[in-house]
C-alpha cells in the first residue's frame, strides 16, 4: 500500500492521468450526426431493455414518476393498453430496466429510452466515440415527469412517424457542431441544466433552411420553437459524449458521470471504470410554485447532471441571470458555485466562457480527492418535481451530490491501486 500524500511515483501518476483525462474532456468533438430508434443505434440495446435515468434501480424501489414514465413506454412498445397491465409487465422480470449512463446514453428527468424510440446519435470524431439521447417531448404533461394520457402518447407516436424520420434527414444532409451552440448559448444567458433557450433558437435556425424540404417542416419548426427546452437533450449528450471519451483511465480521479434517480444519487470516475458510487439523493428546499413544499417533493432525479459534469448547470449559474431569478439566488451565491468548482476541478474549459468571469472557462475535470478535502460536493440546478406520478414540476433550485458517493470512489481507488 502508498501513502497518496508521501509516495511520489503514485502522485506523479495520478497526475498524469489527470491531466490526459483532462485534455480528453476539453478537447473532444460532439457532432449530431444521426437520429434513428434506439434499437438500431444504441449498442446491446434490444427489445426487452428499456433505459432509465440515474444509478441502477429495480422497478419496484424506483419513484412513482418513473414507474409510470416506464409504464407509459411500455404502451408506447404496443406491450399493452394500459397502466395497469402495463406495471405487471414492468414488475414480472420480462423486461430489463438499465441505467443510460451504462449505454452511452442520457436521458432527462426519468430518462425513459425504450427501443423504438427515437434518439439522437452525437459523435466525437476526435476520440471515436459516440453517445444518444431521448428526445424532448415538450411542454406541459409529459412522460419525463410520469405523466401520462392518450395526448402524451399521441406526441410519442408524432415523434416516431414525423419528427425522428424528419430530422434524421435534416443532419444526414448536414451534421451539426453541437459544442458551437453550447458556445454561443453560454454567452447569451444559458446554463443548460435549467435553460437552453438561446441554444434552442441557434439549433433551430442552423436546421430551419433544411426543413423547408421537408413534408412536415412547418409543423417540426413550430414544435421546436415551441418546446424551449428541445436543445437541453441535445447538450446533455454532448456532454456525454466528451466524458465519456475520459472514461477508463487509469490512476486518473476525475469524474466522468453524475446522475440521480429519485432514490441514489451517483458517480463515475475515469480510472475506476464502470463502478457506481452512491449516496442519497437530496430533496432540495428552494423555490417551490404556490401550494407545495418540500414534503411534495421527490429527490433530484435525471441524467442532466452529465451537465456539471463538464463544467456547466450549476458551475455556470452566473451566465444565466434569469435562471439565478428563478431559484431564488443572486449573482454573488452564483459566482460562488463557479468558484467553489474551480476549488475541486483540475482544469477550466476552454471551448465554454463565462461573460460575468471576463469569458473565464468553466470549471472542468472534477477530482473526487479534491472533493473529499475541501468538502465542496457539486452543485446542480435542477427542476423539483412531485412525488406523485403526473403532477411534474413544483419548483426550482439547487441540489448537492451527496459526499458519500466521493468518499466511497476515493476508498475503492484507494484499494485499487494500493494506496493508504
Amino acid at each position: 500500500m502508498r501513502r497518496i500524500s508521501s509516495q511520489k511515483n503514485i502522485r506523479d501518476e495520478i497526475y498524469a492521468a489527470n491531466s490526459k483525462a483532462l485534455e480528453i474532456l476539453d478537447n473532444g468533438k460532439a457532432t449530431l450526426v444521426d437520429f434513428d430508434m434506439a434499437k438500431k443505434v444504441i449498442p446491446n440495446m434490444n427489445d426487452d431493455i428499456i433505459l432509465h435515468s440515474g444509478p441502477p434501480i429495480d422497478y419496484k424501489d424506483m419513484i412513482a414518476p418513473m414507474k409510470v414514465a416506464i409504464q407509459g413506454g411500455l404502451i408506447f412498445e404496443g406491450k399493452t393498453k394500459t397502466l395497469k397491465d402495463a406495471d405487471k409487465i414492468a414488475s414480472s422480470g420480462e423486461i430489463m430496466f438499465k441505467p443510460c449512463h451504462e449505454y452511452a446514453s442520457v436521458g432527462s428527468m426519468a430518462g425513459i429510452i425504450t427501443p423504438s424510440m427515437y434518439v439522437a446519435v452525437v459523435e466525437n470524431s476526435e476520440y471515436g466515440n459516440k453517445a444518444f439521447c431521448n428526445l424532448h417531448e415538450g411542454l406541459g404533461t409529459n412522460l419525463r415527469f410520469g405523466g401520462y394520457n392518450e395526448e402524451v402518447i399521441g406526441q410519442f407516436y408524432w415523434m416516431f412517424d414525423v419528427l425522428g424520420p424528419s430530422l434524421k434527414k435534416v443532419v444526414k444532409k448536414m451534421p451539426i457542431d453541437l459544442i458551437s451552440i453550447i458556445s454561443q448559448g453560454l454567452l447569451m444567458g444559458d446554463e443548460f441544466h435549467l435553460r437552453s433557450n438561446a441554444s434552442n433558437m441557434l439549433f433551430l435556425k442552423s436546421i430551419i433552411d433544411y426543413l423547408w424540404d421537408t413534408d412536415d417542416g412547418t409543423a417540426i419548426v413550430k414544435f421546436i420553437n415551441d418546446n424551449e427546452q428541445f436543445f437541453l437533450n441535445l447538450a446533455m449528450s454532448a456532454n456525454k459524449v466528451l466524458a465519456d471519451a475520459a472514461d477508463g483511465i487509469e490512476c486518473s480521479t476525475l469524474v466522468t458521470r453524475m446522475t440521480g434517480n429519485g432514490t441514489d444519487f451517483g458517480i463515475g470516475v475515469s480510472g475506476l471504470e464502470g463502478q457506481w458510487f452512491i449516496g442519497p439523493v437530496e430533496v432540495p428546499n428552494d423555490m417551490y410554485f404556490n401550494g407545495y413544499n418540500q414534503l411534495d417533493a421527490v429527490g433530484d432525479f435525471g441524467d442532466n447532471s452529465i451537465t456539471e459534469t463538464l463544467g456547466l448547470g450549476g458551475y455556470a449559474l452566473e451566465a444565466a441571470p434569469n435562471v439565478i431569478r428563478r431559484i431564488g439566488k443572486n449573482m454573488k451565491e452564483a459566482v460562488r458555485m463557479t468558484l467553489d468548482g474551480y476549488k475541486v476541478c483540475d482544469g477550466v474549459n476552454s471551448q465554454f466562457f463565462i461573460p460575468y468571469l471576463k469569458f473565464e472557462g468553466t470549471p472542468l475535470g472534477i477530482n473526487i480527492i479534491k472533493v473529499n478535502k475541501t468538502g465542496l460536493v457539486p452543485k446542480s440546478t435542477i427542476e423539483i418535481v412531485h412525488k406523485k406520478a403526473g403532477i411534474g414540476q413544483i419548483g426550482t433550485g439547487i441540489s448537492c451530490a451527496p459526499i458519500k458517493a466521493f468518499r466511497d470512489a476515493l476508498k475503492a481507488f484507494a484499494m485499487k491501486y494500493g494506496i493508504y
